[in-house]
Parts: structure tokens; sequence; C-alpha cells
């Protein structure tokens, strides 16, 4: 497999070690034993807490999200000739970052908020380890979902050889803690913990965390619906019951400031990726407004275009395939807004196109589907400045995706408009493709949702250096990495055997079977 260096992972791996909190500076030991426990005191757990946040959707954030899900989710094209992950190879000492990344930067302060305020724990709060358990789905999900079975309940606990956990026991877990926080929480309904500015999501508001986590468990609902029907209905219906997101005031964003960079806002200097075709279609086509605050147009003719996934080398080297002639991203994710601009974790708009979904099913959803997908529609809209006669518009809009004047000639994505179909089947492809677009720049939760249900119709790419995965294939989960079979070749191996097939690129996780 072809290495490639990187420019600028240092700066990012640097931000992963970041010495800002300065009481986490024993962590690491937490992450292989648990005697040795860092006792915190209550500001202790506040500033592990916030070091937890940052760290788990920051951290190797380029060769975890840039540089795979944001490419197999086609928000982007690379333009970077030495890029070979648009062409599907799963490079492997990216991986190996990304995954060491979290497993030693974003875990142990984590632990140590989980161990310290647990019940009967030094600094035991019913509250914050309620919300600190929220987190951990929130930071363990996309990496399940990248490898399938991953080291998770023994993580911690000091074993030379720690074993993988099945996807299925994972999800089933993350259902229990999601249930079980919020439940705790409903006693202190309307307050503010004192976790305080530490929380960079909510600020400590408890009843924000509590729709937010009751919307993590319609998420899983959702993803594990085929695999698991039973469970996915009633798990969807009891979040929903339990109140989920439904206004962008109550929009998961995490904070930043000088010490916590927006990394997706620094990398839009590098030149590594622009706008993919799929967007191009599909945004033109249904003369989007969010085309114009999501992308910049081209640097060479003032035009918004993209380029589709998995150019050749010399292809990329083409002008027409180079940085200038594609839209990088507009103004909110350039380099000057890195310490202002919030990072995504999850918009409420979600929520409304989970619900849409949900009602397809026959699932008891608060409201009909088209009513759900419009409200998902008019709520992303509004978290980019939309609303009003515009908005009104756009949902009535027969408009279709268009073909692209491009090399190759690209045809349309999709034949689907934006007004609601008659069809079941119409139906979800709209209601699943609005949420594509409501969750840019997600690439994680996009991928995940593409591989699971098809939606929306992605392009083939253009070249496939993965022999096991032909451009007009997909790309199912990301292979085990060097470092894990070097250090814990055991754990791997048992990560293999539950996984149900072989460690490559083709096996089906098991919400995907």
């Amino acid at each position: 497999m072809k290495q490639t260096k990187i420019p600028h992972l240092s700066v990012l791996l640097l931000l992963a070690t970041f010495s800002l909190f300065s009481c986490t500076e024993k962590f690491d030991e937490l992450n292989t034993d648990k005697t040795k426990l860092t006792e915190l005191d209550a500001v202790g757990v506040n500033n592990a807490f916030a070091a937890a946040q940052y760290r788990a959707v920051q951290a190797s954030w380029q060769t975890f999200q840039s540089l795979f899900a944001d490419l197999q989710s086609q928000y982007y094209a690379n333009v970077a000739i030495n890029f070979p992950s648009d062409r599907n190879v799963m490079v492997g000492s990216w991986l190996n970052g990304a995954f060491n990344g979290f497993y030693s930067s974003a875990i142990p302060p984590l632990l140590g908020v989980l161990d310290n305020t647990k019940p009967g724990g030094p600094a035991a709060n019913p509250a914050i380890y309620a919300v600190a358990n929220i987190w951990k789905v929130q930071a363990f999900l996309p990496r399940t979902d990248y490898w399938g079975p991953i080291p998770y309940s023994k993580v911690g606990s000091g074993d030379k050889s720690i074993e993988y956990d099945t996807q299925e026991a994972i999800y089933k877990d993350f259902f229990a803690i999601l249930k079980q926080s919020v439940q705790n929480l409903q006693a202190y309904r309307g307050q503010t913990l004192a976790l305080g500015a530490n929380d960079q999501v909510y600020n400590g508001n408890v009843d924000k965390w509590i729709r937010f986590a009751n919307s993590m468990r319609l998420r899983l609902a959702l993803r594990v619906s085929a695999v698991d029907p039973a469970l996915a209905k009633s798990e969807a219906e009891a979040a929903v019951a339990g109140g989920v997101l439904t206004s962008n005031v109550d929009d998961a964003l995490l904070k930043t400031t000088t010490n916590s960079l927006n990394p997706m806002c620094q990398a839009t200097a590098w030149n590594e990726f622009r706008m993919s075709a799929a967007m191009e279609s599909v945004l033109k086509g249904y003369n989007d407004p969010r085309m114009n605050v999501m992308y910049a147009p081209a640097a060479a003719t003032g035009q918004y275009k993209g380029l589709r996934n998995g150019y050749s080398q010399v292809q990329l080297g083409l002008t027409e395939n180079g940085p200038n002639a594609n839209s990088n991203v507009a103004t909110r994710y350039l380099p000057d807004n890195m310490f202002s601009t919030p990072f995504l974790v999850m918009y409420a708009a979600e929520s409304w196109f989970l619900r849409a979904e949900g009602a397809l099913n026959g699932w008891a959803m608060g409201g009909l589907a088209k009513d759900l997908y419009e409200s998902g529609i008019r709520t992303s809209m509004a978290s980019w400045g939309f609303t009003g006669a515009a908005v009104n518009t756009y949902i009535a809009g027969t408009t279709r995706p268009i073909a692209l004047t491009d090399g190759v000639r690209t045809p349309a994505l999709s034949d689907i408009p934006v007004r609601f179909e008659a069809t079941a089947a119409k139906q979800r492809e709209q209601i699943l493709t609005q949420k594509w677009i409501a969750n840019w720049p997600n690439g994680h939760e996009a991928w995940a949702e593409f591989r699971r249900t098809g939606f929306p119709k992605l392009y083939p790419r253009i070249n496939s250096d993965e022999p096991l995965v032909p451009g007009n294939s997909v790309v199912r989960r990301t292979p085990y990495t060097s470092g894990e079979l070097a250090t814990n070749p055991k754990g791997v191996a048992s990560g293999v055997t539950k996984l149900g097939g072989p460690d490559n690129p083709t096996t089906r996780l098991w919400w995907n079977k």
C-alpha cells in the first residue's frame, strides 16, 4: 500500500496532544491501567470534560474525516495529486494515526471524568456522569462505523491485550447508555450544570443534553433498522417521545476558541479538496440557496464547479480539475474563521429527517412523513440564514439535479425533485438526499447513511486503485491498523472473528448486512 506524506499533519498531531487543560497531564495512564487513576476534584473534572469534548471531534480530523468519510460521502472530491484515498486506497499510516489519536488523546480524559464522577467516585456527580456517558456514545460512534468491532468495553482495563467488542454489542450498549443517562438527567431538568463553559457544546444546559441524547438514540435506531427492525422501532419511538432536537437553538455545535481551533477551517488553505460533482449536480439542480454559503465560486472562473471523485494523478493535473477551477468552501469555513466557526456535532434538522424516514417505516414519529420532511428542510435552511418565501419556493420546487458540463460528461445525480413525491420509494430517496445536504459537512454521518441506504445515489468513482473495490462499488469499512496489529494482535484477531468477514474494505458492518 502506498504511503503518502501529509503536509501540515504535524500541526494536527500537536493539536491532539495540546496542554491547554493542565489537569490532563497523567490521563494517558488511564488508557492502560485503571489502578493508576488520577483523582480529580470538581475543577479537574470540568477541565477534563472540556478536553474529552474537543479531542473526540477534533483529534486526527484530517486523517480520520477529511481523507476518508468526506470523500466517501462525496461532500468533496480530492484535488491533491498525491492523496490516493479518493481512489479508495485505505492508506494505512493515515488510519493508524486516526485510530491511535482517538484512543491515546480523547479516551484518557473521558475515562477520567467517568471514573471520578460515577456513583462512589472521588467526585461523584450523577448529572455530569450522565452527560459524560452521552458524550462517550458520540465519541465512539464514528469509530465503530469505520472499523466495526473495536476496543470498547475493555478500554482502560489494564489488560495487555484488549479484546474487541462486536458492533452489535457496542450499539446495544449505546442504546442502554443513552436511555439511562436521560433517566438520570430528569431530576436536573431546567438546571445548568457546574461544567459551565467547560461544556463547549451546551454550557451545562441539562434540557439540551436530554434532547441531544434522544436525537442520538433516534439516529442509532435508524442505523440498525434493517438488521433489527423491532429494536429500531422501539428505540426510535422512545427517543421521539422523550423529546429530540427540533430547533436550531438546540444544535450541537462545539465552540472554538483561540486555544481550540476548527481544523476544517485550517485545512481549507491547503488545497486538498473541493466541491464534489455530486454536490454541484444537486445544489444547482435545486437552485439551492445554501450553495452560496457552503461553497465559493472557483477562483479562476467565478463559477460554482465541482469535480468527480477518483481522478487519477494525470487527470488531477489537468487545469479543469485543479484547485483554482473548482469551488472551495465559503466564508464560514475559511482559515480566517478557524477560531470562531464552531464544529458541527449534530444539527436539529437531522432529527426531522430521521423522524420522516421513521414515519415511512410506520413508526410513531409525531407527524406525517411529508410534514416532518418539510420541517427538516426549513430547519436546515434556517441554520444557514434562509427563511420565508424563498424556503417555501424551494420546498415546492420541481426542478431536478442537473447533468454537468465536465470532461467526463457527468449525468444528473438523480431524477427526484424537492417537492414531496407520491410513492414511498421516491419519498425515501428524497428524505435521505435532503438529509445528506443538511448534514454537510458531517462526512462521518453522511458516509454511514450512504452505506446503510444507498442514498443519495452517489457517482461511481472515475478510478479505484483498490482492486477489491471497483469504481462502481462501495467501500464498506476501513481495515484494522498496523499499530494495533503490532501491539494488540490478539485483540485484532478477536475483531476479525467478530467482523464476520475478511479484514478488508468490502466486508459489511453488522448494521449493513
